[in-house]
């Protein structure tokens, strides 16, 4: 009955109702991810000491490099998991659902233990100073000592919910931790609470993660038999296909990650010259920024099983016109949150955070970064497509393109050109670049789908 209602969802649900369907708890649950990431910020801030703020931005790279395990292991096999489910390779599904939950139990131990090990090179990468390196310790000890395992797994089990129709488990998972991380944040930073500031932060959300941790292993006990993910260690093999099969589009969604890391330390490095009011309204700003673009990501995100199944059963028009159709709402939703932030810029890092030197540039700040919007729903789309059919290697090049060649060279030469201020238009000019690179290449996709409609049906 459950696969009956998934290939009812995936064959023949009209594009709307489907898009709503997959798409709408995930980007509940990416803006739940957003709103608790910035009540830590909100809570934090309301101590009124910049120095908690900049600890808290300075770390966000780490808990950023997160993403390059959960897209290696979430993104890849989830995909892997969708496009198996269109050729109805229900081993597949298993073997690669399994291989993708203990690639990231491993590498989520390794991550911590290595990013325990070289703290004081950490601290340093990231930028922290004789002022915030202490605070910043404390935060990384319960985020990512503690809390990277469960902040991983939990990432990963979601993907391969969400990559067989169960987009509303998947997301309930995920905001369960949040509303538990929102609970905790006042109670362990403030001083009527434990008055642990920003370590009280980094606590609040490695129990949050543990939470939605235990809710995804509840889902499996009580869907066993019922779902076709598998976290057996038996169903568990290292069969070349599958390593390969994950890894192609795994690693190049990985690597998009790391340059994240990379240009997000970039940017705090160059911010943290200027004080640690610059360097605080920069991770502000940044945090309200994610709000839209989370939005996008949902959106890519959420249509992704769709996109993978059909074009691997082939039905090419069905994925065309769900992919069109997901862009044209995410414009119209990042369009109006352009405005918005442009026009509120002052207002919303104010709600943060009350010293003045702060507010006034994050107003600027937001100005520039809110420029990127109107343009992210294609660039994340294309991309989003790549990692759906499998096209690593388009992925890998994109990932490239937006960090190394365009976005960093970008904040480089724009701080030395507007010292400071020119940092947050380097986002907008670089994702400029890359729909203007996206168009042709999607073009290019849909024709080669055309041609290929008469191939046999692969996994």
């Amino acid at each position: 009955m459950a696969s009956v209602a998934k290939e009812e969802l995936f064959e023949r649900t009209p594009i709307p109702r489907a898009v709503a369907s997959l798409s709408i708890p995930t980007i509940i649950s990416s803006l739940v991810m957003v709103i608790y990431s910035m009540v830590d910020t909100y809570f934090v801030g309301l101590l009124n000491e910049p120095v908690q703020t900049a600890a808290v931005a300075l770390a966000a790279p780490v808990l950023l490099a997160f993403n390059a395990v959960n897209n290696l292991f979430g993104v890849g096999s989830s995909s892997m998991m969708s496009r198996a489910m269109g050729c109805k390779d229900f081993d597949t599904v298993k073997k690669s659902s399994a291989f993708g939950f203990y690639g990231a139990l491993f590498f989520g131990f390794l991550f911590a233990i290595v990013c325990t090990v070289f703290r004081p090179a950490l601290l340093t990468l990231l930028g922290a100073d004789s002022v915030t390196a202490a605070t910043t310790t404390s935060y990384l000890d319960w985020t990512v000592t503690l809390g990277a395992v469960p902040a991983i797994l939990n990432v990963v089990m979601a993907y391969m919910i969400r990559s067989e129709g169960s987009s509303l488990n998947a997301s309930i998972g995920t905001m369960g931790g949040c509303v538990v991380n929102m609970i905790l944040d006042p109670i362990c930073i403030l001083p009527w609470g434990l008055d642990m500031g920003a370590a009280g932060a980094g606590m609040a959300t490695c129990f949050a993660n543990c939470c939605a941790l235990i809710y995804f292993f509840g889902y499996m006990i009580v869907k066993r038999g019922k779902t076709s993910v598998c976290i057996s260690p038996r169903a568990f093999s290292l069969e070349k296909r599958i390593v390969l099969g994950v890894c192609a589009v795994g690693i190049p969604a990985s690597i998009q990650n790391l340059l994240n890391v990379v240009g997000s330390t970039v940017l705090n490095n160059l911010a943290a010259s200027y004080g640690a009011a610059a360097l605080a309204a920069m991770g502000i700003c940044t945090k309200i920024n994610m709000v839209p673009m989370y939005v996008a990501m949902g959106l890519s995100q959420g249509v992704m099983p769709l996109i993978s199944y059909n074009f691997a059963s082939r039905d090419y028009k069905r994925m065309k016109s769900a992919l069109l159709y997901t862009i044209r709402c995410s414009e119209v939703l990042l369009i109006a949150s352009s405005f918005l932030m442009f026009f509120c810029s002052g207002a919303l890092t104010g709600l943060f955070i009350k010293d003045p030197d702060t507010v006034a540039y994050g107003s600027a700040f937001l100005r520039g970064f809110c420029l990127a919007q109107p343009v992210l729903a294609l660039d994340f789309m294309c991309v989003g497509t790549f990692q759906a059919v499998g096209m690593g290697r388009e992925s890998f090049v994109f990932a490239i393109l937006r960090k190394i060649v365009f976005e960093i060279p970008l904040l480089l030469l724009l701080n030395a050109i507007f010292p400071l201020y020119g940092l947050p238009f380097a986002q907008a000019i670089a994702e400029l670049m890359m729909a203007l690179i996206a168009i042709p290449v999607m073009i290019r996709f849909f024709r080669r789908c055309r041609a290929q409609e008469e191939l046999p049906l692969q996994a």
